[in-house]
């Protein structure tokens, strides 16, 4: 069973964090390997705790001259304390995700020692297997997420004569409305959380033995094999959810389990065979979690890398696919009723994240559920632009949630009170354009990228200097210190959101001419006219337009860097003094304790990838494995949220390969360490597929093919190479050639 593409481990989970995650986009499971009792978590991306609402504040439009008024005053907390009454929203929350609920699976047939005992997640297979012995008899389970049957598939055999005898059922603790036997072969349960209906079944198949429903049980017994098909829906995509449980369930019964497992992996190695990294692994042999250990305590396991960049892709994959909703805070898994920031869609960093390496790791078309979220947000948006501020085009706070909801979320005024979500998610559209070059996907959501500008042609306000900033803002989720000592949090501009604004209308700017559309002259006037990037009396970037000091210095948000990454103002080549600076912000941070969530510290590893600081990433890459991963390779923010996965994945890829359409840079941030390797699959922008293959530190070869016309530079360690590529062409690069 072992393997180097394997997460394995030798017991089984001792709590969630150590159990293993499948998904095939709507459909997700947590597998703990249970011996007599096993416990498979269910989620279900559309399970959420309840239906839309028109939640945004009257009061908003007649109070914010009001709030501008005060701020531009310097009254800070007369501001606060307005902005508190008038624009939170009402109610102040939007809806959770949540946990579906568990299959619990109680084994009759296993007696004596146990031994041999291995759980893996094979990630050439995307399955999570768990095999051992008892009493001389070798048991097997095997789990899955079938995205073309939109199925969870639980298959157990074994070698004993006497079978497989097991009674398994539906739980949902005390949030479920009704279960019981559907049929013979199949248990259902169901309810309602607020006005979002959900439904889920799991139908089961004996070969020899018997099947039955007791209760609401299914009851195996002396079965040579037993096969459970779980699936589930939501009133949010159907109107007829039993129905639409039961042909899937007589679909895949026709089908037969090795025809839906042979779909299955069709499906999921077209996808995740595009990219391979190799590195050095000589420690596949052991254990993951105990190979985590050893890296904690200080042990170099480079092929640890490879197989946590090969995890974060197939995490994508698996809660991320077409017609399901983008990746949350816990990419779809997620086992409770309440979670931590209700594991929804925080667009100040976390959502975005998610999304980072999709384009780099040739996973775009996993990026397509987030754009399909953005056009559900648009409708609210646009209202709650009209309602809120009196603003044309559509914007969104630092949240939202199933139903595309915009209106500011909590009443937290270090977070809640910014307008700059629906812009930065926008940038996604813009980036997926410039890795594919397709104008017809460009077209298709340009309205998107020209509302959210519009926006802030009605709401920027000019300052004293003539730039145009955003009033009231905040820079999340930090807070600044007065002249007078006191502490604040509201603000008239930050560097964040001129940044953030710098990089919309310039994408407006290029998808229009991509697009052969008139420019509207006032989007490009904003741009001009928009604050620099200052640098302040400690040498590093300014965070707000004055310079004020840090109530938290360590702080694990680094929003004035967003310039760096993932913007593109700031870079070694372009703007040396700011990349200084910049440098210079990250010594600062670190220095004071930052980096100390999971996220965070992925975003540092981009920070330090973007200048070119192989040793810095490397560092912070390991420190991310040392004090913010879990047993199961989760991320740990405390606790798990998995965009921290996700923006190490892209890290890794930065690493070796970075690009922006007119330059190649590769292996630009390329630890010591890692020796010898190899890439094959990254994406460049301008349409482009890139392998590489390096020894003893050196780059050997590069290999660049071309879905479209090319002309660019190709760079590697200070030098540089022209290529011109047709549509469909190839070139080799050799380190000789540059």
């Amino acid at each position: 069973m072992l393997h180097m593409s394997q997460l394995w481990y030798t017991h089984p989970a001792k709590n969630w964090n150590d159990a293993l995650p499948v998904g095939n986009g709507k459909l997700g499971a947590m597998v703990f390997g249970g011996v007599f009792n096993e416990k498979i978590q269910l989620n279900e991306d559309s399970c959420w705790s309840g239906g839309y609402r028109n939640r945004n504040n009257a009061s908003a439009k007649m109070e914010l001259a009001q709030i501008r008024a005060f701020l531009r005053q310097g009254k800070i907390a007369e501001a606060e304390e307005l902005t508190r009454l008038a624009l939170t929203a009402t109610p102040e929350y939007q809806r959770a995700y949540q946990t579906l609920g568990d299959l619990h699976i109680n084994r009759k047939d296993i007696a004596g020692e146990i031994t041999n005992y291995t759980r893996c997640l094979c990630l050439n297979e995307a399955t999570v297997t768990t095999q051992f012995t008892a009493d001389g008899f070798t048991y097997t389970q095997e789990v899955f997420a079938s995205f073309p049957d939109n199925v969870i598939a639980i298959k157990m055999t074994t070698d004993n004569p006497q079978g497989i005898s097991l009674d398994a059922r539906l739980v949902r603790n005390r949030l479920c409305d009704c279960s019981g036997a559907a049929s013979n072969d199949t248990i259902f349960m169901d309810g309602t959380n607020g006005n979002l209906s959900f439904y889920c079944t799991a139908a089961g198949v004996a070969v020899g033995g018997s099947l039955r429903t007791i209760g609401e049980y299914l009851v195996f017994t002396g079965c040579k094999e037993v096969v459970i098909y779980v699936t589930a829906t939501t009133s949010f995509r159907s109107q007829n959810m039993a129905e639409d449980c039961y042909q899937v369930f007589s679909n895949v019964k026709n089908k037969g389990y090795i025809t839906v497992r042979n779909s299955h992996l069709t499906d999921y190695q077209a996808l995740e065979s595009r990219v391979k990294l190799q590195l050095d692994d000589k420690h596949s042999h052991i254990p993951t979690d105990q190979r985590l250990t050893a890296v904690k305590q200080g042990k170099q396991d480079d092929g640890l890398f490879s197989l946590y960049f090969r995890y974060g892709r197939y995490l994508l994959i698996a809660c991320s696919r077409a017609g399901s909703l983008p990746a949350n805070l816990q990419g779809i898994w997620c086992n409770d009723f309440l979670p931590p920031w209700d594991s929804k869609y925080t667009i100040n960093i976390n959502t975005e994240m998610n999304y980072w390496p999709a384009e780099i790791c040739n996973l775009a078309d996993c990026h397509t559920p987030l754009f399909d979220h953005i056009h559900r947000m648009h409708p609210n948006g646009s209202i709650t632009a009209q309602e809120m501020y009196g603003a044309r085009g559509f914007v969104a706070h630092h949240n939202t949630d199933i139903w595309g909801d915009t209106a500011p979320q909590d009443t937290w005024t270090p977070a809640t009170y910014w307008v700059m979500g629906a812009a930065w998610l926008c940038l996604h559209i813009w980036e997926h354009y410039e890795y594919n070059l397709d104008k017809g996907f460009l077209s298709q959501h340009f309205n998107l990228i020209s509302d959210a500008c519009l926006f802030f042609v009605d709401f920027l306000i000019e300052n004293e200097n003539g730039h145009y900033i955003v009033s009231p803002t905040i820079s999340p989720e930090n807070t600044y210190i007065l002249p007078n000592g006191k502490h604040g949090v509201l603000c008239q501009g930050c560097a964040m959101d001129g940044q953030i604004l710098h990089e919309l209308f310039t994408a407006y700017i290029n998808a229009a001419w991509a697009l052969g559309y008139e420019t509207n002259q006032q989007f490009v006037e904003i741009l001009e006219n928009l604050p620099p990037i200052l640098i302040g009396k400690n040498g590093g970037i300014m965070e707000w337009l004055q310079d004020y000091g840090e109530a938290e210095p360590g702080h694990r948000h680094m929003s004035h860097l967003f310039a760096l990454f993932p913007g593109s103002q700031i870079s070694p080549e372009s703007t040396p003094d700011l990349a200084t600076a910049a440098r210079k912000t990250l010594e600062l941070r670190l220095s004071q304790g930052g980096g100390h969530t999971g996220w965070s510290r992925a975003w540092i590893i981009n920070f330090y990838v973007r200048l070119g600081d192989a040793a810095q990433s490397y560092f912070h890459l390991n420190e991310l494995l040392c004090h913010s991963t879990l047993p199961n390779l989760f991320d740990n923010h405390p606790p798990f949220q998995i965009d921290g996965n996700f923006g190490a994945t892209a890290a890794i890829a930065f690493m070796l390969l970075q690009s922006d359409g007119k330059h190649i840079h590769l292996l630009k941030a390329l630890p010591q360490q890692w020796q010898n390797g190899s890439v094959t699959g990254l994406c460049a922008k301008g349409g482009l597929v890139v392998d590489i293959e390096w020894q003893n530190g050196k780059m050997a070869s590069a290999i660049i093919t071309a879905a479209a016309s090319y002309s660019g530079t190709v760079l590697y360690s200070g030098k540089a190479k022209q290529i011109d590529l047709k549509q469909g062409e190839t070139i080799k690069i050799g380190a000789d050639m540059l």
